[in-house]
């Protein structure tokens, strides 16, 4: 351990085993170098005496949720669903025990827990609404692996969504800092300067907000609809949703973000109906790349829209 970082010295200790659980507890003060708290990145050194406290496991109010899931893929690490529109990823509010790491917990024993992890294999996450490819963590070594290659922006996602509007450019960047919206604390916004623009100089960020960029591609325009290929750099929380209704392309049905202001703008009466009645909005996540924590092999998976949406674009002349 001479000369290593003190969470990875700590990752050595088998009842540790990853970084990520080795800067939790010394995040929460379990562990002392010398009697004292120290930062993670502190070298040790021959004869330090390391003491560490391993918090009592944490019973856990999870319940198994009775619910088929779409496995695309499976094995002793991780396991990729396609998850449907409707699904609340993890629990939250109004949604304690009808979410799909409730329905993990159904479907298998292995799941990353960390130390009493509330939220048991979540490596990335999508909105309620929001269907498609999800991957999830079976055990903590693949949980770390898996986070860092999201972190490090080494992942591949692509997403698809239908917009209320005739996007005007082609392709493009999308550009900005997100933090909470300043008075709806249910939505986020770009971080705007003194010209009301948002912030686009991630060497100069703000006191608040993270970075995001979204690259877009328009793949066809037609009756005020416009049908958009997303490719994430980054994956902050409502990232795409923000990005697209700020530059005036709102998401068909996600009302938090606009859509129904402009719904009327879209030509046939017929569509507009339709989009109105819809039970989600039109965002898809349609691939996910990444590198196998264990094997090292690069996995790819693709999923379309569900059999109900793919209908409506082809009958709305978007497909």
């Amino acid at each position: 351990m001479n000369g290593l970082r003190l969470d990875k010295a700590l990752a050595l200790i088998s009842e540790i085993g990853t970084r990520s659980r080795a800067s939790h507890l010394i995040e929460s003060n379990s562990v002392l170098l010398n009697g004292k708290t120290v930062k993670a990145s502190i070298q040790v050194k021959e004869n330090d005496l390391i003491e560490v406290t391993l918090p009592a496991p944490e019973p856990t109010d999870l319940q198994p949720y009775d619910f088929k899931l779409d496995v695309l893929f499976e094995d002793d690490d991780l396991i990729v669903i396609n998850k449907p529109s409707g699904l609340v990823v993890h629990p939250a509010a109004g949604h304690a025990q009808d979410t799909l790491v409730n329905a993990l917990l159904a479907h298998t024993d292995d799941l990353s827990m960390k130390f009493g992890e509330e939220r048991p294999g979540i490596v990335h996450r999508l909105d309620k609404e929001t269907s498609g490819v999800i991957v999830i963590a079976k055990n903590d070594k693949s949980h770390e692996a898996l986070t860092s290659q999201f972190k490090e922006r080494s992942t591949h996602r692509i997403y698809y969504a239908v917009c209320l509007g005739t996007a005007k450019n082609l392709q493009g960047n999308i550009k900005s800092f997100l933090a909470r919206h300043p008075t709806d604390r249910k939505r986020y916004a770009s971080v705007l300067g003194d010209d009301r623009r948002p912030l686009q100089d991630p060497e100069d960020p703000p006191s608040i907000g993270k970075w995001a960029v979204t690259h877009y591609e328009v793949l066809s325009r037609k009756s005020g609809l416009s049908y958009l290929k997303l490719k994430l750099e980054t994956g902050r929380t409502h990232q795409i949703r923000v990005h697209l209704s700020e530059n005036g392309l709102p998401i068909a049905g996600d009302l938090l973000y606009g859509a129904d202001k402009k719904t009327k703008a879209v030509e046939a009466r017929s569509t507009q109906e339709e989009i109105r009645a819809l039970p989600r909005f039109l965002l898809h996540a349609a691939e996910l790349a990444f590198t196998h924590p264990r094997t090292k092999e690069r996995m790819s998976f693709e999923k379309d829209w569900p059999e109900d949406i793919q209908v409506l674009l082809k009958k709305w002349g978007l497909r």
